[in-house]
Parts: structure tokens; C-alpha cells; sequence
């Protein structure tokens, strides 16, 4: 398994990844109807406008494949001062978690915030997403509540940071 920066050509792979991904992890908890009208073209054109303003990393497997990806970059709220940066996403599809990339693709993130002297970051995780658990594991501290709106269903999303980016390297 390879992680690297992405480029421009992995937008539709990166887009299978975050539309599958949100298809199976967000199953029972975003309403079916949203999940159902998320396409591979929107999120490709998506990340090919994201890509040129944040940092992007992709896992491929053996055969090339994107199988994962995280992005991050300086904090966008405004809400938390002290926290500049931000973990905008990991993404991995349901048949490759729990095999280390998660880590791996975190780390590449802490890493290229750390490079742009940011040493403290948060991260925002809908509260019925048990990836808030990968969160704590490592050394996350719950920030706060916000209440979001995903489909006209009100839902908790929880606000996690990392007070020393360095604990993560």
C-alpha cells in the first residue's frame, strides 16, 4: 500500500472513495434519499477544485487503485483560535479499514500541517460515526457540539482536537 500527495488525475478515483465511503458509513444514520443522489461526477468536480487549495493524500493498493484518502489544511470555522489547522477528511472504503491506513493517512496530514508550523488541529465527526472512537484513541479531546442539518435531519456533529500535533508522529 502506497500513500502519497494526490494529484489533478486521482479526482475520480478520490470521488469513488468519498461517495462509496459516505454510502456505507453514513448508511442508517444520513437519510437514504441523500445518500442515494450522490454521484461520482459531482465529487469529482468537487475534488478537482479542492485539490488546488488543500493537501490531499491518497492510499493505492497493489493495482493502482485509490482505496483511501484524507485532506487537511488551516482551520475554516474561525470558531476555535487556538486550533489552526484541521483534518478535513479520511475516507477509506468499508473493505480496507482496520488495516492501518487510517494512521498512515492522518499522518501524512499532521505532517504537512506541522511543515506550515501548525502544531494544534480539530476535526469534525457526525456523533453516530464510530470513527470518533479512531479520534479519541489517539489522543483527541472533545471541543464541542454543533448541530448540522444533513437532509432536513438534525444531527449531532462532535468536534474533536489535538492540542500537540507532534503526540501523532
Amino acid at each position: 500500500m502506497e500513500i502519497r500527495q494526490a494529484e489533478m488525475s486521482d479526482a475520480r478515483g478520490i470521488a469513488k472513495v468519498h461517495v462509496d465511503s459516505w454510502k456505507t458509513t453514513y448508511n442508517g444514520i444520513v437519510p437514504d434519499e441523500y445518500l442515494q443522489q450522490l454521484s461520482y461526477d459531482q465529487r469529482e468536480q468537487l475534488w478537482i477544485n479542492n485539490m488546488s487549495q488543500h493537501n490531499v493524500f491518497v492510499a493505492v493498493n497493489e493495482t493502482g487503485r485509490i482505496v483511501g484518502f484524507s485532506a487537511g489544511g488551516k482551520e475554516r470555522s474561525g470558531n476555535y483560535p487556538t486550533y489552526t489547522g484541521e483534518l478535513y477528511a479520511i475516507y477509506i472504503l468499508q473493505e480496507y479499514q482496520r488495516k492501518g491506513l487510517g494512521k498512515l493517512l492522518l499522518h501524512s496530514v499532521v505532517e504537512d500541517l506541522k511543515q506550515q508550523g501548525i502544531n494544534r488541529m480539530v476535526v469534525l465527526v457526525l456523533e453516530e460515526n464510530s470513527s470518533q472512537f479512531f479520534y479519541q484513541s489517539l489522543g483527541a479531546r472533545k471541543l464541542d457540539t454543533l448541530e448540522v442539518s444533513i437532509a432536513g435531519k438534525k444531527l449531532n456533529e462532535l468536534v474533536y482536537g489535538w492540542d500537540d500535533l507532534s503526540s501523532l508522529l
